[in-house]
């Protein structure tokens, strides 16, 4: 049977993805944190499952959602009253929002509060927040006012809000842009801004994921306000108890059909909303159809092995080995290994590929991918070198978002707009399940070995790494920028220079 040439091309590109995370692991296995030969097999059979589910699922995207995103954006920018797209903008972004995984996850972390009425919190607030992205790509309204606004109101909710709520308040605006979610929003937005002609629809194009990580922080902190929770727990993996391989495949067995079904009930709205799009508009062709089935299922399948492999197989080994650090003659070594894993990790979201492949294909090649992956995994690697310092000292993560937000809100004035949209989205886009599943349990074993205090000492993890792309993508534009007047200036001034030469021999 001949394999689809496409899916080995994915296949591959997540090989190269996948491999430098599992070399570091298994480099540490044999040096400073020996693994017992259970957590290796699960590892090592996760990411296998990470390789070939990555792939898989970046093959699907692009043939499902991608389409299906850009295809109602552009119907929703010509309608000619706005009520109704708007509306309908609103409860897309309450359903998938509702249906993403690791939201489940953070709302079972929060026993103060019952899990549906947080549940719900966070999705009004992306669906709030959907459709002011909407309204601005349709108003043209910059988007550093709105983010500079809006983080303000941020910043000033979490001096009232409870001191061990504000980290998960954070946090929460990086789960909520999940693996599904990110693909369709981006594409949502592309197909909004690509009906209009004037200058800055390339770049109003993005920023629609940016502010829907906003809306889940806002709510979830008026929610801990309201609430006053006084405490919250973090319940650690569990590692199996693993002899054969056989053992370890029957743990990935029982764990999928978990995982299934969250990802059908992830998929299913979203999955509702195309059909009844489809049927009042008569948008996409037969042929068109059946791609973008295919592509569902492939995504569907992707996203089920991506889930499995790194809950099984990731979650226990980054929290052993995070721990057998933190208890190690070296505990400092926590922050150099952690930006190392930070570095190359990212690289291994699958909602990471979906953005730097867009971005390329709309920027017409001025932002290379090799560059976005380059600013993403520098500022992940900053962002996990600072939580792993956290974790050690107990220093408030407040010291570390108020200056970073500050600065990349400066940042916003000077760069062009194009490089504000693409950061402020590969913030949410870099906080996804691997960070989630690796490097946050890595913190929380590292915390609980050294006595600290998980909900204010390892919680805000995915909040830095949704932070530090922001300034270093915006640093890459800058630069460009920067560049490119010089090359200017050298030019005119050489222009001159013959102009000059010419009028003397006249």
């Amino acid at each position: 049977m001949r394999i689809n040439p496409q899916l080995l091309e994915k296949i591959k590109e997540s090989l190269s993805s996948v491999l430098p995370i599992t070399a570091i692991v298994l480099a540490l296995s044999i040096t400073i944190v020996p693994l017992t030969p259970g957590a290796l097999v699960l590892f090592l059979f996760g990411s296998l499952m990470l390789i070939v589910g990555v792939g898989v699922f970046t093959l699907g995207v692009d043939m499902s959602m991608t389409p299906m995103g850009s295809g109602i954006g552009i119907y929703m920018s010509r309608a000619r009253h706005m009520a109704i797209p708007l509306a309908v903008a609103f409860v897309l972004g309450v359903l998938i929002t509702v249906a993403e995984p690791d939201l489940t996850v953070l709302a079972e972390q929060v026993p103060a509060i019952p899990n549906q009425v947080l549940i719900f919190t966070v999705a009004a607030g992306v669906g709030l927040f959907l459709v002011v992205a909407l309204l601005r790509i349709l108003l043209k309204v910059p988007l550093s006012r709105l983010l500079v606004g809006f983080y303000l109101a941020a910043f000033s909710l979490a001096l009232f809000a409870p001191k061990d709520f504000i980290p998960v308040s954070f946090d929460s605006g990086g789960v909520t842009t999940g693996p599904i979610t990110v693909p369709f929003i981006m594409a949502l937005g592309v197909g909004m801004a690509s009906v209009r002609s004037d200058k800055n629809s390339t770049s109003d194009s993005f920023g629609l994921v940016a502010l829907c990580s906003i809306g889940p922080i806002l709510s979830v902190l008026v929610l801990g306000i309201c609430f006053a929770p006084d405490s919250a727990s973090y319940i650690p993996a569990a590692l199996p108890d693993i002899a054969t391989t056989r053992d370890a495949a029957r743990e990935f067995a029982a764990a999928a059909p978990a995982y299934a079904r969250e990802v059908a009930g992830a998929m299913v709205p979203i999955c509702a909303m195309f059909l009844l799009f489809q049927l009042i508009t008569r948008r996409f062709k037969r042929t068109q159809l059946l791609r973008i089935v295919s592509g569902l299922v492939y995504t569907y399948v992707g996203l089920v092995m991506f889930l499995t492999g790194v809950n099984v197989g990731f979650m226990p080994a980054g929290q052993l080995i995070g721990a057998t650090i933190a208890t190690g003659e070296r505990p400092l070594l926590l922050i150099p290994i952690g930006m190392l894993m930070g570095y190359f990790i990212v690289a291994a979201e699958p909602a990471v590929h979906v953005l730097i492949k867009q971005v390329e294909e709309v920027s017409m090649g001025s932002i290379s991918q090799s560059a976005m992956r380059r600013g993403l995994s520098i500022g992940v690697a900053v962002s996990i070198g600072i939580a792993m310092l956290r974790v050690l000292t107990g220093i408030s993560i407040l010291w570390f978002l108020i200056p970073g937000y500050a600065i990349s809100l400066a940042l916003t004035f000077f760069v062009p707009q194009l490089f504000t949209g693409v950061a402020f989205d590969a913030g949410g886009v870099a906080s996804g399940p691997m960070t989630a599943t690796f490097l946050l349990p890595f913190a929380m074993g590292a915390c609980e070995a050294v006595g600290g205090n998980l909900m204010t000492d390892a919680f805000g993890l995915v909040a830095l790494v949704a932070m530090t792309p922001l300034v270093t993508i915006q640093v890459l534009g800058l630069a460009g920028r920067v560049r490119r007047k010089l090359a200017s200036d050298a030019l005119r001034a050489e222009l001159m220079r013959v102009k000059d030469c010419v009028l003397y021999y006249d």
